[in-house]
């Protein structure tokens, strides 16, 4: 507990305390022969009052004094917040209901009642403020990754600066134990980061020189010296604070009804109860009989175990993933998670590992390994991944004296002279553009590379990207989840999709689409799905950004420092684990699921014991329970929420 909760704990001992003092004094020990008023403003004999049913005026002033003593140490700050909220016209809240509830129990004598009524309210509210606290927390534990300083080298000494001060190009050291304040690349030394803070994986990432590294990671081991890439507001810890920070602005629908719900709802019931007060007694003339059934009726109106009790389901859910490294941009992204039922896949490093290998040679007048030298010294200045896989592949260094009149023909492929000798290598489009004839690469699920040597067919390779290994179990807990249908969407060949949609257990895919022919086959699904249903798209967020922003829900995965993911994306997956993704589904449905359940049972609840307390079946002490009884048990159902799994 934090230090005003556990003020507010000792409040209510004390109270109780009191309380309970109070309810034992015993009443002979006051006059039995007093006059009293009744509510006509008669003066009432004690031989009258007692038949007539007035027991509550056998109470004097000083069993008054003893319970109003535990009923203002519990009760004097809601009294205060109801006079301050009225005075700035926000008349009709929690405090007033039970402002107006607790004080009509004094006037009628109802005094354990009315500081029953106060306490329980009072137990309820620091109930919530913990159970909030632990929510906030869960969520909160990602700030952690905060830095709180860097170390520069100035004047042959490291001195300890804060991270805002660090520019751009400048060099900071890093040690063992230490976070990384800052994203950059690594100039000296080797290590392992821990990112579990950003990712919720336990297996730490080894670095060494030329790598990149990103702020918010812990390093394990060695020394680094890292150049700074980027200024702290940028850095990829910045931004995902803030997405955290920001994630409860934006609301989900249910959140947004229950506001609504409130504001119309209060006053509807406050002047419920004062008619129930006062037109059944105008015609009966027994106050006695409706004001405290109208003082019933106040208390189980109140509409703390909604209000509470839905955003702390929704903030639950959002410290729930963000502790399995899923980011929520909001919890009206969460609501509408729940409802997927169409998932739009991109192919390239989201269900396969983007990570090309050559995978066959077929050489024609010349040996494997030749064919594959010529390829990789044609390959070797293109920075694309194809080219650098076929350079990896090959094994050597190239030698760049031997090649010269590099032509990189976008699209096609790459023209250059090796060792005098005019090499092509690319697509069947630039065999097609020279004139040259090739061997069909029907049978290759894969990208084929084709190499011609001065005009002549020298032979294909083919280069894959397997599938990740955990796309299939991704894709079966997805459907175990509700998901009803998984498409793939890939700018390959219709072979290459065909194999890897075959593989994985996708129900379509559709290949050889350029980004605007991708936007149009999600603007397809979103007009074909069913009422109700969530299209979401799950990305890689650099390539895919139009995607993302179209469908009901764009999911960026493997989007550690991607700055792009974190901008396009409403979801963050905070690694290339797509097993997240079922997992963020399951969450969300959870989530909804508990909501569901704290609205019907608090308005049922709620509803039963207000007809019961206009037909005075039900008492005070059933108020209490339809108040904070269901309060606390909403709140302990939505709690559920934090140890999602």
């Amino acid at each position: 507990m934090t230090r005003k909760q556990k003020k507010m704990l000792w409040r209510i001992i004390a109270a109780a305390a009191l309380f309970m003092i109070a309810v034992l004094i015993p009443d002979q020990i006051y006059p039995a022969d007093r006059w009293v008023i009744d509510l006509t403003g008669q003066w009432v004999p004690p031989a009258d009052w007692l038949k007539t049913g007035y027991t509550a005026y056998m109470w004097g002033p000083l069993k008054l004094l003893s319970f109003l003593i535990p009923y203002l140490v519990i009760g004097w700050d809601v009294l205060w917040k109801a006079v301050r909220n009225i005075a700035h016209g926000q008349v009709f809240d929690e405090n007033f209901l039970m402002c107006v509830a607790t004080i009509g129990a004094l006037i009628i004598g109802e005094y354990p009642e009315a500081v029953a009524v106060m306490l329980f309210y009072q137990v309820g509210e620091l109930f919530q403020n913990v159970a909030v606290s632990r929510s906030r927390q869960s969520i909160a534990a990602l700030m952690d990754i905060r830095p709180d300083y860097a170390n520069v080298e100035r004047d042959g000494q490291l001195v300890q600066v804060e991270p805002e001060e660090v520019a751009v190009g400048d060099v900071i050291v890093i040690k063992a134990g230490e976070r990384v304040p800052l994203d950059g690349t690594v100039l000296e030394g080797t290590s392992a980061l821990d990112t579990a803070a950003l990712t919720g994986e336990s297996l730490p990432r080894d670095v060494v020189a030329g790598d990149e590294v990103i702020s918010g990671c812990v390093n394990l081991s060695g020394l680094l010296h890292v150049q700074v890439s980027k200024p702290f507001r940028e850095s990829t810890v910045t931004r995902i604070l803030d997405l955290v920070e920001n994630s409860s602005e934006k609301k989900a629908q249910a959140e947004h009804f229950i506001t609504k719900f409130a504001r119309y709802y209060t006053p509807i019931v406050v002047f419920a109860a004062l008619a129930l007060a006062v037109i059944p007694s105008l015609i009966t003339w027994q106050w006695g009989t409706w004001v405290p059934r109208a003082l019933n009726f106040l208390v189980v109106s109140c509409p703390c175990a909604l209000v509470i009790s839905i955003p702390l389901s929704f903030f639950g859910g959002l410290g729930g993933a963000s502790k399995q490294g899923i980011l929520v941009k909001g919890s009206n992204y969460l609501e509408a998670l729940a409802q997927a039922r169409i998932v739009v896949f991109d192919k390239t490093g989201t269900l396969t590992q983007g990570k090309f290998s050559v995978t066959a040679v077929h050489p024609e007048g010349l040996t494997e390994a030749e064919l594959l030298e010529l390829a990789a010294l044609a390959e070797q200045f293109s920075t694309h991944p194809i080219s650098k896989s076929v350079v990896a592949a090959w094994g050597g260094t190239p030698d760049q004296t031997r090649v010269s009149g590099v032509e990189e023909i976008v699209g096609h492929g790459v023209r250059a002279a090796v060792d005098g000798r005019q090499v092509l290598a690319g697509n069947g489009q630039l065999m097609d553009l020279e004139k040259i004839s090739v061997a069909s690469d029907h049978d290759h699920p894969g990208t084929v590379i084709h190499v011609a040597v001065d005009g002549k067919y020298a032979g294909h390779l083919v280069i894959t990207d397997r599938p990740k290994e955990t796309s299939a179990q991704a894709l079966r807990e997805l459907k175990a989840a509700g998901v009803r249908q998984t498409v793939m969407l890939t700018g390959d060949a219709q072979g290459t999709a065909q194999v890897v949609a075959g593989e994985l257990g996708l129900d379509r895919f559709y290949a050889q689409l350029l980004p605007a022919g991708k936007v149009e086959r999600v603007e397809e699904l979103l007009r074909d799905k069913r009422p109700g249903e969530k299209l979401v798209f799950v990305g890689d967020g650099i390539n895919d950004a139009p995607v993302l922003s179209r469908a009901d829900i764009g999911v960026a995965m493997g989007a550690l420092g991607s700055d792009a993911a974190i901008e396009a994306a409403d979801i963050v997956l905070m690694d290339d684990d797509l097993l997240k993704l079922p997992v963020a589904v399951r969450i969300a449905g959870q989530t909804l699921s508990i909501v569901r359940q704290n609205v019907v049972f608090a308005l049922g609840v709620k509803l039963l014991v207000l007809v019961l307390s206009a037909m005075g079946l039900a008492n005070m002490w059933a108020a209490v329970f339809a108040d904070v009884g269901v309060s606390v048990l909403a709140i302990l159902n939505a709690s559920r929420m934090l140890k999602a799994r």
